[in-house]
């Protein structure tokens, strides 16, 4: 068989009307024969077909039957229909039932290598319409996760593997690169996705309550236990539960959820019965638990339990391609806060964005924007609506302006620097060669005592430092 054709298969209980499309087609293509539809399912089961041309009626099973098991089984096959001039209504019965087109008889093989050629592409169309399908329901569940970098395409990868299966996930990262947006991806993508997500963050929460609320507690176990309340593991049962800041949690606890993610079951605080979960643990940190563990602050046990799959968030600072995505996400997602007026970014204060290490990540990155917006009057972020930390330390060629307001508002920044800077380099002066005496400083500066406190306090600087 040439495996460069494609594959056609004719159902005719007509030997010879059968025979004499064959032969009309096996030139160009790989042609199967059918007596009637069961035939033609058995040869579906055993080859690639890619076309099937069917009569309406035959014994056994009809060419209507036929078209609704490959409807329901095979699906992406197109289906054509011949039939006699006279049944032009059975055909269209046929179309509806999702047959591509029909071809009345006697037929013309011009006509039909052209409708079969139509309905081949069609058939291709519907394939690849399918596979972009599949591709887009693999990542529908990372719909706020906004990347192009390579790294962070890996982990969603990753994530799409892993999140149908029930194991265990350990999420590091630093804070505010995204570690909640992958636990919900996470949730989304698995069979649990409409089974309960439950969040409990176990560094927000006092120790002495911390047991309780992972797993619930029996009235009067403690004084203000008025009444039985579930934990967070109850609460997600059949479904996800989070555990944010995994690092936090105090030792004590660490045995007993070892021993929750081993058994599958816990009691609640004052309780002595039994109650199983299978709740899908997904656990976050950002920490270095591996570190912790060497410090002896966390299990190595858990540690090891928790990390049976392991995704490492990179921070901010390693996806700088992703800053100009995020940063017009957030314009949009904060429109409202200038209802009418078209907001931006200009390439001066984008050109900063990038380059800024943004130890804060994602999060901070959110708050900047969110702030230029509300003090934008115009609605364009210009650097100087930009925090000082973001604009100061950038390098000196971003610092070239392309409008004259851009250049006014660089010249004011630029001035209050320098002047800044030597203000705190003549004070600093001052106060090493009078080691701190204020009195002599301002008899040698010519300053009076209280305007060189006011200078001292506007630069935060401390004359008892230099005692």
């Amino acid at each position: 068989m040439n495996d460069e054709k494609y594959t056609i298969l004719i159902a005719d209980d007509e030997s010879r009307e059968r025979r004499i499309l064959s032969l009309n087609l096996s030139e160009k293509y790989n042609v199967l024969e059918a007596a009637n539809g069961k035939e033609a399912l058995e040869h579906l089961e055993k080859n690639n077909v890619h076309l099937i041309l069917t009569d309406l009626k035959m014994p056994v099973m009809s060419g209507l039957e036929l078209l609704e098991v490959v409807k329901n089984q095979y699906g992406n096959i197109p289906v054509i229909i011949i039939t006699a001039f006279g049944s032009i209504e059975n055909a269209v019965e046929a179309m509806k039932a999702g047959a591509v087109d029909y071809i009345t008889k006697p037929v013309k093989i011009e006509e039909l290598e052209a409708v079969i050629e139509k309905s081949l592409n069609y058939g291709k169309l519907l394939a690849e319409n399918l596979q972009l399908k599949e591709k887009i329901k693999k990542y529908e569940g990372f719909n706020e996760i906004i990347t192009i970098n390579p790294q962070m395409k890996e982990l969603m990868e990753l994530v799409a593997q892993v999140a149908p299966t029930p194991a265990t996930i350990l999420i590091e990262g630093e804070s505010g690169t995204g570690k909640m947006l992958f636990a919900n991806a996470i949730h989304n993508l698995s069979d649990r996705a409409n089974a309960p997500f439950v969040e409990i963050n176990c560094g927000a929460i006092p120790h002495d309550l911390l047991e309780s609320e992972l797993f619930g507690h029996e009235r009067g176990a403690f004084t203000g236990a008025v009444g039985t309340k579930k934990g967070k593991f109850e609460l997600a049962n059949g479904g996800t539960l989070f555990l944010d800041e995994i690092g936090e949690l105090p030792l004590d606890l660490q045995v007993k959820l070892l021993h929750v993610i081993e058994k599958q079951k816990f009691t609640r605080v004052g309780g002595t019965k039994f109650i199983t979960t299978n709740a899908r643990i997904v656990a976050a940190t950002n920490k270095d638990l591996k570190e912790e563990v060497e410090k002896g602050n966390f299990r190595k046990d858990l540690y090891f339990r928790l990390k049976v799959v392991y995704l490492k968030i990179p921070p901010l600072r390693e996806r700088r391609e992703d800053i100009p995505l995020l940063a017009e996400h957030f314009l949009k997602k904060y429109a409202s806060f200038k209802p009418g007026v078209e907001l931006s970014i200009s390439d001066t204060a984008m050109k900063l964005l990038v380059n800024y290490d943004w130890p804060g990540n994602i999060r901070e990155l959110e708050n900047t924007i969110q702030q230029a917006i509300i003090f934008s009057n115009d609605g364009i972020i210009t650097e100087n609506l930009l925090p000082k930390e973001i604009s100061e330390n950038a390098d000196a060629e971003l610092f070239v302006p392309i409008t004259k307001e851009e250049l006014q508002e660089l010249r004011k920044s630029r001035t209050e620097k320098i002047i800044n800077e030597l203000d705190r380099k003549f004070l600093v002066k001052l106060l090493k060669m009078t080691k701190g005496n204020i009195s002599k400083a301002a008899e040698i500066s010519g300053y009076d005592r209280r305007q060189l406190q006011n200078l001292l306090n506007k630069h935060f600087i401390d004359a008892n430092m230099f005692r």
